[in-house]
Formats: structure tokens, sequence, C-alpha cells
């Protein structure tokens, strides 16, 4: 679910290049966003730790979903229940799936600690996860495409 809603941003209609995110690299030596979507089964977690192991610093990661942040509906052994445990999330969207415009909102928030240069710090200098939990901003009678999105 929440990859169609990933691929979905990059289209026309949502035009992630306009934020200064269009090219996507496959590799984790040219990336630096990493963008978990969906469950991570056990078997699969050494194989994400890995990659977010190669990536060069300094690196982000964005959680997207239930599944990924929370385990979703998927409660089990074999299931991770949150990828927080096991590498540092820098922006969680919530959803099942969450809108492009939600991931549109995470990625903004990164770029916002960056351009402010308000990335906190450890006491040893090394880079703490952001921790931003994103929340849509509902009100009565509004169009799906006239939803806000607010970082809290």
């Amino acid at each position: 679910c929440c990859g169609i809603e990933l691929m979905a941003t990059a289209c026309s209609r949502f035009d992630l290049a306009r934020f200064g995110a269009e090219v996507m690299r496959f590799s984790p030596r040219q990336s630096d966003l990493m963008i978990v979507a969906g469950r991570i089964s056990v078997k699969m977690l050494p194989v994400l730790q890995r990659i977010y192991m190669q990536m060069a610093e300094p690196k982000w990661v964005i959680s997207m979903g239930a599944c990924a942040s929370t385990g979703g509906v998927f409660d089990t052994y074999a299931v991770v229940q949150g990828v927080d445990q096991f590498i540092p999330v820098d922006v969680y969207v919530p959803g099942c799936p969450p809108r492009p415009e939600m991931l549109i909102e995470g990625i903004m928030a990164i770029q916002r600690m960056i351009d402010q240069d308000n990335i906190p710090k450890d006491p040893s200098g090394k880079r703490m996860p952001l921790n931003i939990a994103l929340q849509p901003n509902y009100e009565p009678g509004l169009q799906p495409m006239d939803v806000s999105i607010g970082a809290t």
C-alpha cells in the first residue's frame, strides 16, 4: 500500500521535484534519505540495517505508514513492531497508507531542520534523530485535496 503512494508522490500530480527531492537513487552510497514503507519482517531486518549503515553521513530516515512505524495490524513474532527499535527515525508519517501530501510534508520537515541548522546532537556531538510526528489537520466540510498537513 505505502509503495503505491510513494510512487504516486514522484508522479506529475504531486511533482516531488519542485521540493528538491526529484532524484531517487537505489544505491545506499548515493542516498541521504531512506524511506521505510510497509511491514518489516524479522528476516528482512538485517538487510535494512546493513543498507542504513552503508549510507553516507548525514543520513535521514522517514518511517512511512502504520506498518513501518508500529507493525500495523501485523502483531506477530515475524514482523518488527516499529522500525525505530533498530534504526534511528527522523520523521514518522502516519496513515494506512499515508497520502502523498503527508510524505511530501515529511520530506519538507527534514529540509526545514537542515536549512535552520537546528539538528539535535547528543553531548558527544553525534546527530540525534529528529523524532517529528506528523498529524493531519482535518476540518469538517473540506474536500480531500483541501486537507492541510502540519508537524507537531
